[in-house]
C-alpha cells in the first residue's frame, strides 16, 4: 500500500482545513497535484500531471475509476441561486481519457470522457454513457444512459451496442491492472 503522505513526487494540500482522502490502495502517479475536498476511492488511477483541485467545492472519485494522464477535474463554488454549487461526483469504473477537462459535473457509474474533452458545470453523463474524444459538452446537457456524443458542441450521435459497453468495462479493467503494474514499477506497491 502507498503512504501518498511521504511522496515528494506528488502535491496534497488542505484548504480551508479539507485535506484530500486517498484510499492507500489508488494509484497516484508522478507529478499529480490533489487540492482540497477531494475523495479518492480503492483501485482508483490518476495519472501522470493530472490536476484534482477542490477548492471551492468537493471532488468524489469512485472505486477503480481512472483519470488519464493530464487532465483537470474542477469543481464551482456555491452562489446564491445554487447554494450547493457545483461539485464533480464521478461514479465507479469511470474512464477519463488523456488531457480531459472534467469541471463541476455529475459521471454515474460506467461513464466515459475521450481524450480531449470537456464536461463543463451542471453536466451529467448517466451510466455507460460516453462523449467522445475532443467533444465539448457545454454547461446543463445531459448524456443519457448508453448514449454516445460527439462535437463542439457536443450532440447526440447514436446509442452504444453491447460491444461498445463490454469494451469500455475491460477498459476500466485493464487501467486497474496498470495501476498496479506502474506503482510496483516505481516502488510504490
Amino acid at each position: 500500500m502507498t503512504d501518498h503522505t511521504q511522496r515528494t513526487d506528488i502535491t496534497l494540500a488542505a484548504i480551508d482545513g479539507k485535506s484530500p482522502r486517498i484510499d492507500p490502495s489508488a494509484f497516484i502517479a508522478p507529478g499529480c497535484r490533489i487540492v482540497g475536498d477531494v475523495e479518492i476511492g480503492p483501485d482508483v488511477s490518476i495519472w501522470y500531471n493530472c490536476v484534482i483541485r477542490a477548492d471551492v467545492n468537493r471532488i468524489v472519485i469512485g472505486a477503480r475509476t481512472n483519470i488519464q494522464d493530464g487532465s483537470v477535474v474542477h469543481c464551482d463554488s456555491p452562489t446564491a441561486d445554487r447554494p450547493e454549487g457545483y461539485p464533480t461526483l464521478i461514479g465507479e469504473d469511470v474512464l477519463i481519457g488523456h488531457l480531459a477537462m472534467v469541471h463541476g459535473c455529475i459521471l454515474h457509474d460506467r461513464a466515459f470522457v475521450g481524450l480531449g474533452s470537456v464536461v463543463m458545470d451542471g453536466c451529467v453523463i448517466e451510466s455507460d454513457g460516453m462523449i467522445a474524444a475532443g467533444a465539448m459538452l457545454t454547461g446543463g446537457k445531459v448524456i443519457g444512459a448508453r448514449q454516445l456524443w460527439i462535437g463542439r458542441p457536443a450532440k447526440y450521435l447514436r446509442d452504444l451496442d453491447d460491444a461498445a459497453i463490454a469494451s469500455n468495462r475491460a477498459g476500466v479493467e485493464g487501467y486497474v491492472r496498470n495501476g498496479k503494474r506502474h506503482a510496483a514499477a516505481l516502488g510504490l506497491a
